[in-house]
């Protein structure tokens, strides 16, 4: 089998049985800063400053441009307004086609929220690595509370949930406050 048919076999195994994120409720989430884009302009997105507003929804993807990733990013960019509403930030992250993010941004974040390429040693800080070449991330949703503690770890290679789970975390913390 070669390295590519081994790659492609191994994210449909991830992709349709779900698995537990590293990080669980209540550890700290590392802080990072990141080169991002926002409705396809440069941004510089940093968890610390992001959750001096609120809760952040910390979502991890494999790779720009993939149909998932793509139908993910949909979905969380018509769910951004709602979760503005309650005060969180939503951001994307990948390691997966990086130089594709600026039009990734536009086109299916629209401009509704930042999009990022992992810093070195995010994934392995996040601890969600995909099990392949390349050092892509494999698909994970935190909610992460404005004292930096996770509330909430979700991992799927299925987009579909992401969007939901994140949602209800979020309206979960909201009702106790």
């Amino acid at each position: 089998m070669n390295r590519l048919t081994a790659g492609l076999a191994a994210i449909a195994v991830l992709s349709a049985t779900p698995a537990l994120a590293a990080l669980k409720p209540g550890d700290k989430a590392p802080d990072f800063t990141a080169s991002a884009a926002l409705a396809g302009a440069d941004y510089s997105f940093t968890l610390s400053k992001a959750l001096k507003k609120g809760p952040v929804v910390l979502y991890f993807f494999p790779a720009a441009y993939t149909a998932g990733c793509t139908a993910e990013a949909h979905e969380f960019a018509e769910a951004t307004p709602d979760f503005e509403k309650m005060g969180a930030t939503v951001i994307g992250v990948t390691a997966g086609n990086v130089d594709k993010i600026k039009a990734f941004s536009k086109e299916h974040c629209r401009d509704k929220f930042a999009v990022a390429a992992a810093p070195d040693g995010l994934i392995k800080a996040y601890d969600v690595s995909l099990p392949m070449p390349g050092g892509w991330s494999n698909r994970t949703s935190y909610v992460i509370a404005p004292d930096g503690k996770i509330l909430m770890a979700y991992t799927d290679g299925n987009f579909v949930g992401h969007v939901t789970k994140t949602m209800d975390a979020v309206k979960a913390y909201k009702a106790k406050k």
